[in-house]
């Protein structure tokens, strides 16, 4: 199913946070969550493929080959870990999973942001709850080790978070790597999108946007 959603909000535009206006949710969670109470949000990336729920299932690897409808299904779905991430999006840290899939769906898009320009020209990706749109400033896209994110930093330890912040917001990497001058502070909220490389079986490939506007929707 693809939205065609459209960015409901320019953060470029003038100060407006004197003007109450609640939007107009563009995903109908209630027949979403209906065939699938696991279905909690969605997240779209702007010129890329990538437009799809996201799922959390008590069983972390659940949807790493199920589809939407928990069905056996390849590709899988859109998932976060409830190990290590709440479904409200106020985790310092939400680590997004999706395949790279070789047909061009899931995750495999993000590979766009390897390409300066494409980097340059696509700032933002969005998230969608029942009752929100979160927007994320995009500041880096590169390439990192298998660890996981969320298994190997404590970052409920600010120290950690400070350390993890210097880090990503200065990424290293021996390969593609890009990335912009963001703001980040022990307050800021991160979403990572995660999925494989192209040629390294032992590495992956990782989008990070920090949260820089948030709308309540009906």
């Amino acid at each position: 199913k693809n939205t065609s959603i459209t960015p409901l909000n320019d953060i470029n535009s003038s100060d407006n946070s004197d003007i109450n206006v609640t939007l107009q949710n563009p995903i109908n969670f209630e027949d979403l969550q209906e065939k699938n109470s696991d279905l909690y949000s969605w997240v779209y990336v702007p010129n890329t493929s990538v437009d799809y729920p996201v799922a959390q299932s008590a069983d972390d690897g659940f949807y790493l080959h199920r589809g939407t409808d928990k069905s056996y299904y390849f590709a899988g779905t859109i998932y976060t870990e409830s190990t290590y991430n709440s479904t409200d999006y106020n985790d310092r840290n939400t680590v997004l999973y999706g395949h790279n899939m070789l047909d061009g769906s899931m995750f495999a898009t993000l590979h766009k942001f390897e390409d300066e320009e494409f980097f340059n020209e696509n700032e933002y990706f969005y998230i969608y709850t029942p009752d929100r749109i979160l927007t994320y400033r995009i500041f880096a896209a590169y390439e990192v080790d298998d660890r996981h994110i969320l298994k190997t930093h404590d970052f409920s330890d600010d120290s950690v978070w400070s350390d993890y912040l210097y880090e990503i917001s200065n990424p290293q990497s021996d390969y593609t790597c890009n990335s912009r001058d963001v703001d980040l502070s022990l307050d800021s909220k991160i979403v990572t999108l995660s999925t494989c490389t192209n040629f390294r079986a032992n590495d992956r490939y990782i989008v990070q946007g920090v949260l820089v506007d948030e709308q309540t929707t009906v």
